[in-house]
C-alpha cells in the first residue's frame, strides 16, 4: 500500500468526452484526479486536444468508451494517445470498456474487412502500449493487438447480483445462441451449477441487426431463466429470445448484459419484452431517456480501478479473477 501512495504522483488518468462520468467514478475509486484538458471540435468536425499539465514520465491511462457516434470517439482517443506520446509519457494504457468494432472480428464473406484488427493497429500506431477492455465480443480480439491486453470480465459482478436478488434454486442459464454456450457454462458454474440452455437463431448476413429466434434447446419450463449476452444493441435478438423462452414455459426471464449499447428501438423492445429485469453495467453511458422501469445499471468503475492499480504496480491482473482469467 505504501508503494501505491509513494508512486501515485506518476499515475495520470485522462478522460475522453464520451463517458466522463465513468472516468470520474474510476478516479474516485483510485483517489486521483482526472487530468484537466482542453478538447473541442472544429467547424469541419476535426478534433483538438491539449492536456493542461505536463505528462512527461507519467504512467498514463486514457479512458474512453465508444457510444454513438463511435467513429468520433475512436478518433478522439487516438489523438489523445498521440498527444501523450509526443508529451513524453513513459507508458500509455488505453482503457476501452467497450471495444469499438468488436463485432467485425472475422470475414464472413469475401471482400470484407476485419475492422476489430484495424482498430488494434490504429491504437498501436498512435502510441498505446497496453489495452484494458471489458468482455470482448470474442476472445480472439486479444491477439489483434501487438502488446499486452487485459481482458476483464463483468460476469462475477453480474452473477453476484443475480444470486443476491433471485437465489439459484430452479434457475437455468440461457445463451442467446449456440456460439455463446462456452460463456454460458461459466455463468452456470458461477450460479452454483445451474443447468444450461440456448436459443437457436438464424441471421441474414446481408441485413444488419436482424436475427430470428427459433426455438429453445434445453429445459426451461417452470424455471427462472438468466438470459445472458455480452452486448445489447437494438434489442431484437434478446427480445425475441425472451418471447421464445416464455412460449417454452419459462416462469421468469432475467436479462444480464455487460454493454448496454441500446440503439433505438432497444429501450422500447426491452421495456415491453416481458423480462422481469434487465441488468447492465455502465461500460457505456446510458442516458436518462434510455432508462426504463425494469433496468438496473451496475457500476464497472471498481473493476476498472482495481485493474489500473494492478497494472500501475506491475501486479497480477489475473488475481482479480482468482486465477481463472
Amino acid at each position: 500500500m505504501n508503494n501505491w501512495i509513494d508512486n501515485q504522483k506518476n499515475l495520470m488518468l485522462f478522460s475522453g468526452r464520451a463517458h466522463p462520468e465513468l472516468a470520474q467514478q474510476v478516479a474516485d475509486e483510485l483517489g486521483v484526479e482526472v487530468t484537466p484538458q482542453t478538447a473541442r471540435d472544429f467547424a469541419n468536425g476535426e478534433i483538438f486536444v491539449r492536456f493542461e499539465e505536463s505528462v512527461r514520465g507519467s504512467d498514463a491511462f486514457v479512458l474512453q468508451s465508444a457510444p454513438y457516434p463511435v467513429n468520433q470517439w475512436v478518433m478522439e482517443t487516438l489523438i489523445m494517445i498521440d498527444a501523450l506520446k509526443r508529451g513524453s509519457a513513459k507508458r500509455i494504457t488505453a482503457i476501452l470498456p467497450f471495444y469499438p468494432y468488436a463485432r467485425q472480428d472475422k470475414k464472413h464473406r469475401g471482400r470484407e474487412p476485419i475492422s476489430a484488427r484495424l482498430i488494434a493497429d490504429l491504437f498501436k500506431t498512435a502510441g498505446a502500449d497496453r489495452i484494458i477492455t471489458v468482455d470482448l465480443h470474442t476472445d480472439q480480439i486479444q491477439g489483434f493487438f501487438d502488446g499486452p491486453v487485459d481482458h476483464m470480465h463483468a460476469q462475477t459482478m453480474l452473477a453476484d447480483y443475480v444470486r443476491e436478488h433471485y437465489g439459484t434454486d430452479n434457475m437455468v442459464v440461457v445463451s442467446p445462441d449456440a456460439g455463446r454456450v462456452k460463456v454460458g457454462e461459466k455463468w452456470a458454474d458461477a450460479l452454483d451449477g445451474a443447468p444450461l440452455a440456448f436459443v437457436h437463431k438464424t441471421r441474414d448476413p446481408n441485413v444488419a441487426n436482424q436475427v430470428k429466434s427459433n426455438r429453445v434447446v434445453g429445459d426451461v419450463a417452470g424455471r427462472t431463466c438468466v438470459l445472458i449476452d455480452d452486448m445489447i444493441d437494438t434489442g431484437g435478438t434478446i427480445a425475441g429470445a425472451v418471447g421464445v423462452l416464455k412460449e417454452a414455459g419459462a416462469k421468469d426471464v432475467i436479462i444480464a448484459t455487460t454493454h448496454g449499447v441500446f440503439s433505438e428501438p432497444a429501450t422500447e423492445r426491452l421495456a415491453n419484452c416481458g423480462a422481469r429485469e434487465v441488468i447492465a453495467t455502465n461500460t457505456l453511458p446510458i442516458p436518462a431517456e434510455k432508462h426504463f422501469p425494469t433496468l438496473t445499471v451496475l457500476p464497472i468503475a471498481p473493476l476498472l480501478a482495481r485493474t489500473i492499480r494492478e497494472v500501475f504496480e506491475n501486479g497480477s491482473v489475473t488475481s482479480l479473477f482468482n486465477g481463472n482469467a
